[in-house]
């Protein structure tokens, strides 16, 4: 069974196929970028052969999916003979509202309510459809599996969605708190059980997805019963761009002062701000640890915010579910960046976190502990796989029809 998984975004797309005849193999990855504009890229890589890059105009999504198409089955950079040997497509969704709890196979019924989940999520779900719609148009019949990201957070309990509004709102227009990374945060929670040969239903654990895009989830017994982000991804942590928890006042302040717009508030809160606006270099941590090295105070003091929004967080969810067995770090910070993981862990002995800076030391994507065996709770590093998440809820769907 051979399933290829897409994420679409309003000017990339990121895919992934998968080979589960025999276990399961990642056959090829890849990365369209610049969808309707010109100069379009499409870096395709085989595994265990070279990449290569494709540059040309790619006008809209379906003609980018063709592509990757065209990729796939080409004969000298290509991993599968005919579009025919692909059972199933998978999707990322980013919005399924409260009424996907898990991931579904895709009808009429399904692409209406991604349509109508638009609304509260502009930037990711009309780009989700598109790859949806797009797939029908060049591989007519074949089943299509829509993986929400936030599914995982929807076991929340109310006490924790519900947002301190008057409650008419959340009945009027479903205003509660969504999550999303759930894919992510599910994924790592089990693979850390795993590897530890704990029973997930025994455990509490705090799952931190650090990246351009951060979140965090409190994980009991393993279901999330907590998550940072909010009712949008802008919510909870210092972001790449994006300002996380803000006093809301501090927005009427300014749309007053700066003359802003409701567009202008929302570039504000989802572009301009998070460690860019903090330091004024950059949004990649990368960069700012650079900078942070050479003594920029502005880059000190990004790094210094972001690993205390997270600590805050870690506090608050031990707190929640009265006690803590497992933190574990993921994403591209989160499985890359140790000195950020140090700033994290630093002076967490209260919480039962004892954290071996030696073991952590230039760890890179890989699963490991780094915290110290006496350590009342588990420090790790795990790796996430998101795409083959969705392949693998996508494989299980399109076996139940048989």
């Amino acid at each position: 069974m051979i399933i290829l998984v897409l994420n679409c975004g309003s000017s990339s797309i990121k895919y992934q196929v998968f080979n589960f005849s025999n276990g399961s193999n990642m056959l090829a990855k890849g990365l369209l970028e610049r969808i309707g504009l010109s100069d379009g890229i499409l870096t395709h890589k085989p595994t265990g052969r070279e990449p290569y890059k494709i540059v040309t105009d790619i006008p809209d999504h379906t003609v980018g999916i063709n592509m990757v198409i065209d990729a796939l089955t080409s004969p000298e950079h290509g991993v599968i003979k005919s579009v025919s040997e692909i059972t199933a497509v998978g999707h990322r969704v980013v919005q399924g509202g409260e009424k996907f709890q898990k991931s579904v196979l895709i009808d009429e019924n399904v692409k209406k309510a991604i349509e109508i989940y638009c609304e509260l999520a502009p930037l990711h779900n009309p780009a989700n459809l598109k790859g949806i719609l797009s797939v029908e148009k060049l591989i007519p019949g074949i089943p299509q599996v829509a993986v929400f990201d936030t599914s995982f957070h929807q076991t929340m309990p109310d006490h924790a969605f519900i947002y301190a509004i008057p409650y008419e709102f959340y009945e009027k227009y479903r205003i509660r708190k969504y999550g999303y990374h759930g894919t992510s945060h599910k994924f790592v929670a089990h693979k850390a059980a795993n590897l530890l040969n704990r029973n997930i239903k025994d455990l509490k654990m705090i799952t931190c997805h650090l990246g351009n895009g951060s979140s965090m989830a409190a994980v009991r017994n393993g279901i999330s019963v907590d998550t940072s982000m909010g009712f949008t991804p802008v919510d909870g942590l210092i972001m790449g761009t994006r300002t996380g928890d803000i006093d809301a006042g501090v927005l009427l302040y300014l749309a007053d002062k700066e003359h802003l717009n409701l567009a202008g508030i929302n570039n504000l809160i989802n572009k301009q701000s998070g460690v860019a606006g903090i330091s004024g270099i950059s949004s990649d941590m990368r960069d700012l640890e650079i900078a942070s090295a050479e003594g920029n105070p502005r880059a000190i003091l990004a790094l210094k915010m972001f690993a205390y929004r997270v600590k805050k967080y870690i506090g608050a969810y031990t707190a929640a579910m009265n006690g803590l067995d497992v933190l574990i770090f993921t994403g591209g910070i989160g499985e890359n960046d140790f000195n950020m993981r140090k700033l994290i862990c630093s002076d967490l002995e209260s919480l039962g976190i004892i954290f071996d800076q030696d073991v952590n030391h230039n760890v890179k994507g890989k699963d490991i502990i780094i915290s110290k065996p006496e350590s009342r709770v588990t420090v790790m590093v795990v790796t996430t796989d998101e795409e083959f998440v969705i392949a693998s809820d996508t494989k299980s769907i399109v076996e139940s029809l048989k």
